[in-house]
């Protein structure tokens, strides 16, 4: 009996289950009311509250009625005296603990997965942000009305939760922007695990410096207004701002140190002499907001010169031949209308840069998406797992280990049927 991965809501198991056939004839009528039954006195009768294990009664219903292969020790006979032809639902094993088990992927194992959590939860002040050990993350500076537009977030985060990662190489995402907009999306983010929201402006530093924007690995900066039809070059005025305005910052010159208390929990300490634990460095932040790592979402093509002040490029010069761009600090929107341009004469294209992004898409993935039904907890098959077994996307230092030979004076070509042959990493180019 093959093995299948069915979507039960919020419910937190990872138990591999069997697929029930629709051709088992099983006396489910009788069950109930018969005490000798093995189906007798397992359901609860009161209704469950509403929980993290809100799918609770769903997925004990459905394990319930699940065939298992293995055997259980038990006499599996019917009133009639005659074989059963399946063995006791799995949460009827004495080595089965239904409720410590959790759903750590989604239904199709492309991305990991976490019970849905509540806005309010995930919510920080200042002061909280402030006393956050932030290190290594992601910053999104959102700039939304209560009523603009939704821009799909999840769409943004989704890639960064894709399940070739492992659960600790996934970067914390910290949007800063209206929490009354963030509200209306949430919907969508409430099951993708490490996410924060600071109820602030992305133009205050005193919110940008909370969550430690000089330490982040990547600060992305949006806008959902709608422009104004007067003057089409505006409609990028509080990104560029923003942009600005973290370039003009300067950052304390220190690297910040932590201990470590024996709870394992890390905090912030002045004081050294009075450091007990093993002492944590954090890496080294950017002492010059310019160093930042950033980009920013223009609408408006040529709004890419406000982003370089020290560049002379002419305004009429086109977009991709400009160093904002080049570097990868600016994307525009107009690049997406010649990507679909591209996908309609050839639709390899998109799943090229899919496969890119997020290591590629199952059918079934496709699907979930083009319902709008979210993502799914799902239990943990060998099917399901072996979708984490795919390709990302990554940078390798060339200063030290396996391709360093190919560092100091070596060839691209030689690198490239190197790291072919002997890795099999396709090198895409080289990051200066």
């Amino acid at each position: 009996m093959r093995n299948s991965t069915p979507i039960m809501g919020n419910s937190t198991a990872t138990k591999q289950v069997n697929k029930v056939k629709p051709t088992i004839n099983r006396c489910l009528n009788e069950a109930p009311n018969n005490p000798n039954s093995q189906f007798s006195n397992q359901r609860p009768q009161e209704p469950m509250q509403e929980s993290a294990y809100a799918g609770y009664h769903l997925a004990y219903e459905v394990k319930k009625l699940m065939p298992t292969s293995r055997s259980t020790g038990g006499n599996n006979v019917n009133n009639n005296g005659v074989g059963l032809q399946v063995g006791i639902a799995d949460d009827q094993a004495k080595d089965f603990d239904f409720e410590k088990t959790e759903m750590k992927y989604d239904s199709t194992g492309m991305f990991h997965w976490s019970p849905a959590r509540n806005l309010e939860d995930c919510i920080l002040d200042r002061n909280q942000a402030a006393m956050t050990v932030l290190n290594g993350h992601v910053v999104v500076c959102l700039f939304a009305d209560p009523d603009s537009p939704l821009i799909g977030l999840r769409n943004l985060v989704m890639p960064l939760r894709a399940s070739n990662f492992h659960y600790h190489e996934l970067k914390h995402v910290v949007i800063v922007g209206a929490v009354d907009y963030i509200r209306r999306e949430w919907k969508m983010l409430q099951n993708l695990p490490k996410i924060s929201v600071l109820n602030g402006s992305p133009l205050s530093r005193a919110d940008l410096r909370a969550v430690n924007v000089n330490l982040c690995d990547m600060c992305v900066i949006l806008s959902a207004k709608v422009p104004s039809n007067d003057d089409p070059t505006l409609a990028d005025k509080e990104a560029i701002l923003a942009s600005l305005n973290i370039k003009a910052m300067t950052f304390d010159d220190t690297i910040g140190v932590l201990s470590q208390d024996e709870s394992g929990v890390v905090s912030a300490n002045e004081n050294l002499n009075s450091v007990s634990g093993p002492i944590v460095l954090q890496r080294r932040g950017s002492v010059y907001g310019a160093n930042v790592p950033m980009i920013t979402e223009l609408v408006n093509d040529s709004n890419v010169q406000f982003l370089d002040q020290d560049d002379d490029d002419d305004p009429d010069t086109e977009l991709y031949l400009t160093q904002p761009f080049a570097c990868g600090t600016a994307f525009a929107v107009s690049v997406l209308d010649s990507l679909m341009s591209t996908t309609y004469f050839n639709q390899n294209a998109l799943t090229l840069i899919r496969s890119l992004i997020t290591g590629g898409a199952t059918p079934e993935l496709e699907l979930i998406l083009a319902e709008g039904a979210g993502l799914r907890g799902g239990y943990s098959t060998s099917d399901s797992l072996s979708n984490r077994d795919r390709c990302r996307v990554g940078q390798i230092s060339l200063y030290d280990g396996p391709l360093a030979q190919f560092g100091e004076a070596g060839k691209y070509g030689d690198l490239f049927v190197a790291a072919l042959k002997s890795y099999g990493m396709l090198c895409i180019g080289l990051y200066r």
